[in-house]
């Protein structure tokens, strides 16, 4: 490790204003070195004209990986380059795509990407391009997603050869009504899927279909294009994305830009007043931590004093709004001339307030920003000297996306970690190599999942009849079965049809749900505030619900599910509200198994049923106020889980009294699904779990961590592929915890049904070690 300047030095700065009572926050430190440049020639084929351009905005020669991925592309080979943030990856897709314009008239060429800034972005730096080559100005670069005016997607769709848009505009906008878009399809040489590691879990599969449905409607209108894909943090980017495309990829990761020195610092809050025994207390008498989100509000405020242009990633959107309230309150009491230089910037804004927000941050107007990770991708914002990260965002390729936003002027940069009051983020702080040296994530994906497919193949079927080959390629031919059966497909000589009258497009919600939507409305204004899946309504917008929108509270008044309404009022309440839910867990299908002794691991398909029977109210400080009762229908989910049973007889052996049994699993339960992440690309929102001292299959004791998407999404299948390391790591955070009888940094869940009754963490590390003495002994 080299001594660090400029990042060490800004940390120092605001050590210096830590009490020297306290224990420090500091729990790590460590320098990346600076990167030097390879630069290459101009490829002969670029076209001297785009050649030109470039080098009058100042690119004088392109960097060695640059010029590899663009010959991959301009060769017809689909390519994905994986380099790091601020590498210059857009002009690897550039070269060839403006190359091809300018050779073909007609040639068209379609970007993707996961987030609207990240569009709006490329399509500025594109249109900025284009207009400096005046052979090419005719290309009219077009944006067409949601914030695209209805006239102008009419325009962009008749007279555009470069659309900007995103995978759920892609689905519902273009596939939907490719026969308007034929031209576009049968002209179309490049789809450029930036960002692709975004593509995990069920969004990644939903965008897989999408995008092997746009290259199905491409080819029979008699296109091939190439596919570029671009991501600064995936794992094997050359096997991600064909996952995505359906075809073979080849991969550039060699990245030779350069960059400055980076500071890397994990910060773990002290508790509030003082120390773990002195401090408040919250549920279950356990001590509280200074929030992340109040304590990245003052790295924010304290960076921005000392002249440093910073982003605050912030994990919710109203975490997002009181972190920059905070910021700048602390501003006016210390340096009132600078609490206009800091804004918050979220998902939710007015297209033309991010716009706003992004070039004052760009321009330097503004030098402190508290943003959701609606700015961790792609977004050309220059010169950030400092990155505050407010809680693990639950990958590491998603932390390295995020600290990648600072040291853009190839200058020394820092970038902090806080953690929040969280078993994976305080095990992170504590062991830093396993954020900072572990690789990043494999992403997730399972086309082949039936609760995606099916769905998928009912809007192929729309588009063009399936043949036989496209059922067998997609995996599609017990799904096609089912969906002839249910009588939404019809067999005929040429392939299967739909049936008549069948729409499915808008059935679909690539970021996640399938099935319907429920809308959220204010009842005092009729104003819609936004949607939420049918499947999720239950344990987020039910009756006497709180709900934030765009930093404003509601109070939910009635959930009607057959109409898929929730309504709505404002009000300030100073509680919260969390759903208590009873579930069973019924096992379908043991697709693997080994015993251990006393421990036997599994991985099964099985029926979750739940029903939200009420719901606590907490005050603000989480004393739980009251307990209100719900009468919702029940809910099924059908999906995959990692589960062990463990021996009662080891357990008593092992010093667990039987009715100690409730409390251990409960609370390794707990443990186990906030450390999965650990192992899986996924957060503790993605998965649910269940425990019970005698389940009526297994006849023991019996865990299940699952995950909470129809069909799976592949969490719970890496759990159980990892399960030495993942119960290793759940056993280390519990048992190096402070607290004496659990906390939310260890055994407590945010999400519990049963308002985190009964735990016990003393028995539970106890079970976690008996489990691991016997795996794989």
């Amino acid at each position: 490790m080299q001594h660090a300047t400029y990042g060490s030095e800004l940390l120092g700065r605001t050590l210096a204003g830590t009490d020297a009572d306290e224990t420090s926050p500091l729990t790590h430190m460590a320098v990346i070195p600076t990167r030097t440049a390879e630069f290459a020639d101009w490829p002969a084929w670029v076209d001297p004209r785009v050649r030109d351009a470039f080098r009058e905005r100042g690119l004088a020669a392109p960097w060695r990986h640059q010029v590899e991925a663009a010959d991959h592309a301009y060769a017809g080979r689909h390519v994905c380059v994986c380099t790091g943030t601020a590498s210059g990856k857009s002009l690897a897709y550039q070269l060839p795509i403006l190359t091809t314009f300018a050779q073909d008239p007609n040639a068209t060429a379609l970007y993707l990407s996961p987030t609207k800034a990240l569009g709006a972005d490329q399509l500025r730096a594109a249109a900025q391009i284009v207009a400096d080559i005046p052979s090419l100005r005719h290309l009219q670069p077009s944006a067409y997603d949601g914030d695209t005016d209805t006239e102008l997607r009419r325009w962009a769709r008749m007279h555009s050869r470069w659309i900007f848009t995103n995978p759920d505009m892609l689905h519902v906008g273009i596939c939907s009504s490719h026969a308007k878009w034929r031209q576009f399809f049968a002209r179309l040489k490049y789809i450029v899927v930036d960002e692709c590691h975004h593509y995990r879990g069920v969004f990644g599969s939903h965008t897989a279909l999408v995008l092997q449905r746009t290259l199905r409607i491409a080819r029979r209108y008699g296109a091939d294009p190439v596919v570029i894909g671009a991501s600064a943090t995936v794992s094997n980017p050359a096997q991600a994305l064909s996952r995505l495309i359906g075809d073979d990829v080849v991969a550039v990761t060699d990245d030779t830009s350069p960059h400055g020195e980076r500071t890397v610092a994990m910060w773990e809050p002290g508790f509030v007043d003082g120390g773990a025994d002195e401090g408040e207390h919250g549920e279950n008498g356990a001590p509280v931590r200074r929030a992340a989100g109040a304590e990245a509000a003052r790295l924010l405020a304290d960076f921005v004093i000392e002249g440093a242009r910073t982003l605050c990633f912030v994990r919710s959107r109203r975490g997002v709004e009181v972190t920059a309230v905070k910021a700048k309150q602390l501003l006016a009491e210390s340096a009132p001339e600078l609490v206009d230089r800091v804004a918050a910037y979220r998902a939710g804004y007015l297209a033309d307030d991010r716009r706003k927000l992004e070039r004052a941050l760009s321009d330097g107007e503004l030098l402190g920003v508290a943003t959701t990770n609606a700015l961790e991708l792609g977004v050309d914002i220059s010169g950030l000297d400092a990155v505050v990260v407010a809680g693990y965002p639950g990958t590491v390729a998603s932390f390295w996306q995020q600290a990648g936003r600072a040291g853009r002027r190839g200058e020394g940069s820092l970038v902090v970690m806080v953690a929040r009051d969280d078993p994976l983020d305080t095990y992170l702080v504590h062991h830093p190599a396993s954020l900072l040296e572990r690789p990043v994530e494999a992403t997730v994906t399972d086309p082949a999942n039936p609760y995606v497919l099916g769905p998928h193949l009912l809007c192929a079927a729309t588009e063009f009849p399936i043949s036989d080959d496209e059922a067998h390629a997609w995996r599609a031919v017990d799904v096609i079965g089912e969906l002839v059966a249910d009588g939404h497909l019809k067999r005929r000589r040429a392939g299967w049809y739909p049936a008549p009258g069948l729409d499915p497009h808008g059935d679909i919600d690539i970021r996640g749900g399938i099935g319907g939507q429920v809308l959220i409305v204010d009842t005092t204004t009729s104003q819609l505030l936004g949607t939420v899946d049918t499947s999720r309504a239950m344990t987020s917008v039910f009756p006497g619900a709180v709900h934030l929108h765009q930093g404003v509270s509601y109070v939910v008044d009635e959930l009607d599910l057959d109409q898929g309404l929730a309504l709505a009022h404002p009000e300030e309440p100073d509680w919260t509200t969390s759903p208590r839910e009873v579930s069973e867990v019924v096992i379908d299908r043991v697709v693997a198994q080994r015993t251990f002794g006393p421990l036997t691991v599994g991985f099964a398909e099985v029926t979750v049923t739940s029903q939200v029977v009420g719901f606590l109210r907490k005050a603000l400080s989480g004393e739980i106020l009251d307990q209100v009762p719900l009468d919702l229908p029940e809910e099924q989910l059908s999906t995959r889980a990692v589960m062990y049973t463990v021996d009662p007889d080891a357990m008593v052996d092992a010093g667990i009294a039987p009715d100690k049994f409730p409390g251990a699993l409960h609370a390794a339960e707990h443990a186990a699904i906030g450390m999965l992440g650990l192992v899986a690309t996924c957060d503790r929102w993605d998965i649910g779990g269940l425990s019970t001292d005698m389940h009526p299959q297994t006849s023991l004791p019996t865990v299940f961590v699952y995950d909470g998407f129809p069909g799976g999404a592949g969490f719970a299948e890496r759990g159980h592929e990892a399960f030495a390391d993942w119960i290793a790591a759940t056993d280390e955070a519990v048992s190096s915890c402070a607290c004496s009888s659990g906390c939310p940094s260890c055994v407590q869940s945010p999400k519990c049904g049963n308002g985190n009754e009964p735990l016990d963490k003393e028995h539970a590390i106890t079970l976690l070690r008996l489990i691991g003495r016997h795996y794989d002994a």
